[in-house]
């Protein structure tokens, strides 16, 4: 008898344990759902989620009474930019600069995160900050602090004396210097040390001049081939990426023959850098938007005329490089600059991107399964898919057919957590 009663209550509490345990997961419905790993559509999904987790994805099944209902919607993988900069205010470009701290720059981190992840990217790759205020920034959201993507970040930027990512907007006798100015091999290893030290995920170098930086022509290279080797070997020995910005065309060879594992803006593509490209399976990021904004904007918001004049020479060639690049068929993710544009509008690109070569479906390839693959995080990452994350995004409409949705977002879980539904159901 005493053990029959121990086996009785112990099946109740299995049985409400059970209980418990399916009553926790979180259903998600809506009229259909991209699989960006197989190019499908998926009708009358529906995502079973427990805690952060993805553990089921079916078709037409059956929908419990408390799940999250998003009719007329597409579910989408969580988008992911792999070129942001976090902590720029785009209204605050060239000589205003100066007059922003990294203190204050990581709180304008805190608000550009929070606007991003509403405008459904869930994951971002902080491309270069000042001060280290995207490491604070980063540690901030993991805690739960303050609301964002999930970031990986880069720290301050590496190159040469006088280079793109130095600081030339002030006279000699400041002495400014860019915390990540490096010159020669080993002096470029210790900074990718000391970028490591202080809590950097990857590691961003400046091949070539730029557009937006005073005194540098974006087609020139900068950092040499051995200096670039130098950093990709001391990064890939600590297991971390290495992104390249890089406008011209040798130095885009060079970054590439060094090792890298992407290669940012690459405006000035040729068939020989698409043949590397290839060949060493590097990634291409290229923000064909950006132009636009600094052509229209970009005086009032204080870029300097140098500046605007060399995106009047670069935005065409960049855009015709990108199609050739989605011709050849060059590994690519989504990369927008966002900073030098607003925050929350890096969804435009996705047009351009399309407007310039791609599909509907490789325009959102590029901005989750392709941008996890790049970051190493395909197990967790990318897709909507039973073990992963549950990072899923709604919007209404089908991309497929009209990618200019993905500007709309109305729904956003990251991790497991609802941080927007603006579809006015639960």
């Amino acid at each position: 008898m005493i053990f029959k009663n121990i086996l009785r209550r112990t099946t109740i509490f299995c049985t409400l344990l059970a209980f418990q345990q399916a009553t926790a997961l979180t259903h998600i419905a809506a009229d259909r759902l991209i699989d960006v790993e197989r190019g499908e559509v998926i009708d009358s999904p529906v995502v079973a989620i427990d805690g952060n987790r993805i553990v089921s994805v079916q078709a037409g099944g059956e929908v419990p009474d408390d799940a999250i209902r998003l009719t007329g919607s597409t579910l989408i993988p969580g988008l992911m930019d792999m070129h942001v900069h976090l902590t720029g205010d785009a209204h605050t470009h060239g000589y205003r600069r100066l007059a922003i701290s990294n203190v204050r720059s990581a709180l304008t981190g805190a608000r550009n995160a929070r606007i991003s992840l509403e405008s459904g990217f869930t994951t971002m790759r902080n491309l270069g900050a000042a001060g280290y205020a995207d490491i604070a920034l980063r540690d901030a959201i993991n805690a739960g602090d303050i609301p964002g993507p999930r970031i990986f970040v880069s720290g301050p930027a590496i190159g040469i004396t006088g280079g793109h990512c130095d600081n030339n907007l002030l006279p000699a006798e400041y002495a400014a210097v860019g915390g990540g100015v490096a010159d020669g091999p080993w002096a470029v290893r210790a900074k990718v040390r000391e970028n490591l030290k202080y809590g950097a995920d990857l590691i961003k170098l400046c091949a070539t001049g730029g557009v937006m930086s005073k005194g540098t022509e974006p087609g020139a290279q900068q950092l040499a081939l051995e200096e670039m080797q130098a950093a990709v070997t001391e990064a890939h020995n600590r297991g971390v990426i290495v992104a390249a910005h890089a406008h011209g065309t040798e130095g885009i060879k060079a970054a590439i023959l060094a090792g890298v594992d992407s290669v940012e803006h690459a405006s000035f593509l040729d068939r020989e850098a698409i043949r590397l490209a290839k060949k060493h399976g590097t990634v291409l990021s290229m923000d064909v938007y950006v132009t636009e904004y600094i052509l229209s904007e970009g005086e009032k918001a204080g870029i300097l005329p140098e500046s605007l004049e060399k995106e009047r020479r670069v935005g065409g060639r960049q855009r015709e490089s990108f199609s050739e690049a989605v011709e050849a068929g060059v590994k690519m993710v989504f990369g927008s600059d966002a900073a030098v544009y607003p925050h929350g509008q890096n969804a435009r690109q996705f047009s351009r991107m399309v407007q310039f070569g791609m599909t509907p479906l490789q325009a959102l390839q590029a901005s989750t399964i392709n941008a996890a693959k790049l970051l190493g995080k395909e197990r967790d990452l990318g897709s909507i898919d039973v073990g992963k994350l549950a990072d899923i995004v709604a919007v209404p409409g089908n991309p497929l057919e009209d990618i200019s949705v993905l500007e709309k977002v109305q729904f956003v879980m990251k991790d497991g957590e609802v941080f927007k539904n603006n579809t006015g159901v639960y």
